[in-house]
């Protein structure tokens, strides 16, 4: 099956990723299926371990067994302790976008060398807690830097409002030098907050809890990504 590259085109609006931590995993294939259908070209799946953070979701296995249903790219978001241990499992399973914790290993660059000699999109993630000095060593190879805008581990939280300089300076940090990684937010993304997300640099906006109990899921996909 043959899966979207919006690598190859210009984002000029923001890119929606659905978070699949709040959908309903009893019905993992139909709800799949339906956030497709909703318009989305990306899906953000949060691999928790119970010890990085609080709370325990899915593995690599699940990852590969849903992986032929959807031709969306597979944004893999692991929130786990020592990701280098498991970055071959994910890679196996599907994952095009590989995102690991700055906080979660002593060898962040190592993590993304890893994941780069996969051939796939790899990406660093730091919670609300941690300064952007933490990745900034390691900025010119990620293609991805995601900015936690809620403590890591549930959904339905509130979003941390700070989050909002922290992407305007991460995106000055990109400009001054040059560099081509996408800005991602995820945690307590909704359509009031998602302008001001936007305007301050971000790329791709995660959303769980506001995008699986809108009451028309299609219309939000179409109104996230057509923030001005």
């Amino acid at each position: 099956m043959t899966r979207i590259n919006l690598y190859k085109e210009k984002m000029k609006d923001v890119v929606f990723s659905p978070s699949f931590l709040s959908a309903d995993f009893s019905r993992a294939e139909d709800e799949l299926v339906k956030i497709e259908r909703d318009g989305c070209r990306y899906v953000h799946l949060d691999v928790m371990d119970g010890d990085f953070v609080p709370n325990i979701t899915f593995g690599a296995q699940f990852i590969k067994a849903i992986r032929p249903k959807s031709r969306m790219i597979f944004d893999v978001h692991l929130m786990i302790n020592n990701p280098e241990k498991h970055i071959e499992s994910f890679f196996n399973a599907g994952s095009d976008i590989i995102t690991i914790h700055a906080e979660a290993t002593k060898h962040v660059n190592n993590c993304l060398q890893i994941i780069k000699g996969k051939n796939v999109k790899c990406g660093v993630s730091i919670n609300p807690g941690t300064a952007l000095s933490q990745i900034e060593e390691v900025l010119y190879l990620a293609d991805i830097v995601l900015v936690m805008s809620v403590n890591p581990g549930f959904g339905g939280q509130k979003f941390i409002e700070s989050s909002i300089d922290k992407i305007s300076r991460l995106s000055q940090m990109r400009q001054r030098n040059g560099y081509g990684f996408k800005i991602s937010v995820d945690g307590g993304v909704n359509l009031e907050n998602a302008h001001l997300l936007k305007k301050a640099g971000a790329d791709i906006l995660v959303s769980g809890s506001a995008y699986f109990k809108s009451d028309n899921r299609k219309d939000f996909v179409r109104e996230i990504e057509r923030i001005q």
